[in-house]
């Protein structure tokens, strides 16, 4: 009993740290994949832990306005969506901590982390940090609440909100094509690219003033503290790749009782869908332009209709699949 106890809490920590280490090398890939298609070399797959490790190096730069929430921050963020991140079940399912896998905790721990970096950013008192923060608001209120109705979607087809659940039950069941299931994959890719603040939300390399969300808000940080948000920004990105492999592409994913052997399945069919979901962002990147700020609210606002109708659909077609 205790050698099963201590098998199952190692696994547990090899999920928190492999999903840390990942992080940079799916963002490595997507940056690589956009190069590529641009025809250019790009920088190397390795380039961010290489910044990330030059960033730790580095002294922080405070400004004297800044209070103590913006030199905590960085930490709480990174703290958060770590937490967040390693609670979905990625190479198997039933581990230690998959009971607190709860999909509205995630919500909520991913809403504290936005809170956060919001109130850094308007912290120190800059023009940047107030737009930064205002956009990133704007984007929240419209992207949580599709969110939540996505989950309530789930949980009706599952009967639980907890991801090991939802993802046991779609293993299980027979494929059938659902429209509710799709309206809602829809609605969290769209939730995803707002949420990452990706193109066309966000185009993660500017830094022009008219466009940027959230390197507006980490503008002011720097050294180790801009590393920790980096870090956290990288996690968020594998946060929720992996909840779209958990919730719609589950084939792979190994028992808890599996064992070794199947765990080491479960990881090798978890990384590859991971650095494809990467691929394929790095793809639609590339395939689409940047939203102007005014039409951003439309966009994201398909995403709340699409889990509306999506919960509707589950609710009136919830007899039909029982």
């Amino acid at each position: 009993m205790t050698g099963d106890l201590l098998v199952q809490f190692l696994a547990q920590g090899a999920q928190m740290t492999f999903v840390l280490l990942i992080a940079p090398l799916a963002v490595g890939v997507v940056r690589r994949v956009k190069a590529r298609l641009m025809r250019r070399q790009g920088p190397p797959l390795l380039q961010g832990y290489f910044d990330l490790a030059k960033l730790l190096r580095k002294e922080s730069v405070i400004a004297e306005s800044a209070s103590w929430l913006f030199r905590s921050a960085p930490y709480l963020i990174f703290a958060l969506t770590w937490v967040a991140a390693a609670l979905v079940p990625s190479f198997a399912s039933g581990l230690m901590f998959n009971w607190a896998a709860d999909v509205v905790a995630l919500v909520a721990l991913l809403g504290a982390a936005r809170a956060l970096l919001a109130l850094a950013g308007m912290d120190v008192g800059t023009s940047f940090g107030g737009i930064g923060s205002s956009r990133e608001m704007m984007i929240a209120t419209l992207a949580e609440p599709a969110m939540m109705l996505i989950v309530l979607t789930l949980a009706i087809a599952a009967g639980t909100t907890r991801l090991a659940g939802v993802a046991d039950f779609f293993l299980a069941e027979p494929f059938a094509v659902r429209v509710s299931l799709a309206l809602s994959l829809v609605a969290l890719v769209i939730v995803a690219l707002a949420e990452n603040a990706r193109i066309p939300v966000d185009n993660p390399v500017t830094h022009l003033e008219l466009t940027m969300v959230h390197e507006a808000m980490v503008l002011e940080y720097s050294g180790r503290h801009l590393a920790l948000i980096e870090a956290a920004s990288h996690l968020k990105l594998v946060l929720y790749i992996s909840l779209l492999i958990c919730l719609f592409a589950p084939f792979g994913m190994a028992p808890a009782s599996a064992g070794v052997t199947g765990w080491l399945i479960g990881l090798a069919a978890w990384t590859a869908k991971l650095l494809f979901g990467a691929a394929l962002l790095g793809l639609w990147e590339v395939s689409i332009a940047k939203m102007r700020v005014f039409r951003l609210p439309d966009f994201v606002g398909i995403a709340f209709v699409f889990g509306f109708l999506a919960i509707l659909l589950a609710f009136l077609t919830r007899g039909v699949f029982a």
